[in-house]
């Protein structure tokens, strides 16, 4: 297969162009644009300059105006640019009619979101997601590697060296793809099975979902002393990390790190990463963490919401939590967003301001219909009581005989495990006692 053409080896700065039809998109195309950037230096560019371009319409040539689009090529002629990076996702033949104009690479917000991906997966599973990603991407744009031999061919109805060229790259990249579908297919059902595995056992589970550099990773390591990498950059893990936390009440949960949310994520991503994501469709509740001192917060929190509803996950119960309070300096920014949000709780997973709150919320929704039981535990089962400390809340325990009588607040699930425990009612005990005295004086 020929070079990618989309991934040149972009060794100088870049421009970087927004674009909006409407007045009131402004302020949103603008805050893109810096978004934008940001996700250029973590794909380790230059940013030579930014501009953004109201206009009527979509045009097919160029997306923009003809007469913008040739300014901004001269210009990057000029100051001699690596590249020109567009906000908006371009097709095929506006890269390529871009690229004609221009004489250097020109690359959309997909493409670089790709290739951070690329660059950051660890795993085997997150690796062939974005190579399927990545060639799903690629396909449509085949045809510009080899435009150079379009002209070839033999007479009417021959098939010139390009188009064979061309239709072999294809077939290879339809092979490739279904290779990687089938591998995918057999991780996630190893996937399935370890999660029947944990089922089987009554620990909850909960993902931490959010924008990106929301501050999850930060989070998790807090509740858990997980050693997982936490950087302040987009996309700074890709890679699910599940870790599990003791609760307040002795409560084990199952907490994951997900991958974080971006506006205009591309479409092919959210399908790629489903495999991944499946932990908060699958989790018992969620903890959807924001950036309180984002001015964009209410957007990545729509964002978010949006990415959860199309991966099947939009109805799980949340925990509405803004981190990183102790980087909001203005006290109206916190009223505001208690306003809006009345029942969300505020923190700081670098400071540890609220996370005590946190953890109650969380052993709330951990352990819903948790119920109060007396157990008797013979000394032969006395690891049935090691376990009660490590999973459930001890109220009281006290001795008779060789037996340990402990008062446990447990979850229903555990309480069905240790039915065999759990002590009768006083009367019911009477009862039971008087029945046996009279069977023997009958007897």
């Amino acid at each position: 297969m020929p070079k990618d053409p989309e991934k040149p080896a972009m060794s100088g700065a870049v421009l970087l162009i927004g674009n909006y039809t409407h007045a009131s998109q402004r302020a949103e195309a603008a805050s893109l644009l810096a978004e934008l950037a940001e996700l250029v230096r973590t794909r380790g560019i230059a940013i030579a300059g930014s501009e953004l371009v109201q206009h009527r319409e979509m045009h097919a040539r160029y997306l923009i105006g003809s007469g913008k689009a040739e300014e901004f090529a001269e210009r990057a002629k000029e100051e001699k640019l690596a590249g020109i990076v567009f906000d908006h996702d371009l097709t095929p033949s506006q890269q390529r009619n871009w690229e004609l104009l221009a004489g250097m690479p020109v690359l959309d917000r997909q493409k670089v979101i790709l290739d951070i991906f690329a660059a950051r997966a660890r795993t085997r599973e997150a690796r062939l997601q974005i190579e399927l990603a990545q060639l799903e991407y690629s396909l449509p744009r085949l045809t510009r590697a080899w435009s150079h031999l379009g002209g070839q061919g033999g007479g009417i109805g021959g098939r010139g060296e390009g188009e064979s060229q061309l239709e072999q790259d294809r077939r290879r990249s339809w092979k490739a793809m279904d290779k990687l579908k089938a591998e995918l297919k057999e991780i996630r059902s190893a996937r399935a099975t370890q999660r029947k595995d944990r089922q089987r056992t009554p620990v909850p589970n909960c993902a931490i979902v959010g924008y990106t550099n929301s501050g999850k990773s930060s989070l998790l390591r807090r509740l858990t002393g997980a050693e997982v990498l936490v950087e302040d950059k987009l996309f700074a893990t890709l890679d699910t990390t599940t870790r599990k936390v003791a609760l307040p009440s002795h409560q084990p949960l199952l907490l994951t790190d997900t991958v974080g949310f971006v506006r205009k994520l591309p479409h092919r991503l959210v399908e790629a990463f489903k495999a991944t994501l499946e932990e908060a469709v699958q989790a018992d509740f969620l903890v959807h963490l924001l950036d309180a001192s984002a001015p964009e917060v209410l957007e990545f929190h729509q964002t978010t919401i949006d990415v959860l509803k199309e991966l099947g996950a939009g109805d799980r119960p949340a925990i509405i939590v803004f981190n990183k309070v102790d980087k909001v300096a203005d006290p109206a920014v916190l009223q505001r967003l208690r306003s809006h949000f009345p029942d969300a709780l505020f923190i700081s997973a670098h400071t540890g301001e609220g996370i005590p709150a946190l953890l109650e919320k969380m052993t709330e929704l951990a352990s819903p219909g948790n119920v109060t039981r007396e157990l008797r535990i013979p000394a032969a089962e006395s690891g049935v009581l090691a376990r009660l400390h490590r999973e459930a809340q001890v109220l009281r325990v006290a001795y008779d005989g060789s037996d340990a009588v402990a008062t446990v607040t447990l979850s229903q699930r555990l309480a069905e495990e240790c039915a065999r425990f759990i002590e009768p009612p006083p009367k019911a005990r009477s009862g039971a006692k008087a029945r046996k005295v009279f069977s023997r004086h009958k007897a």
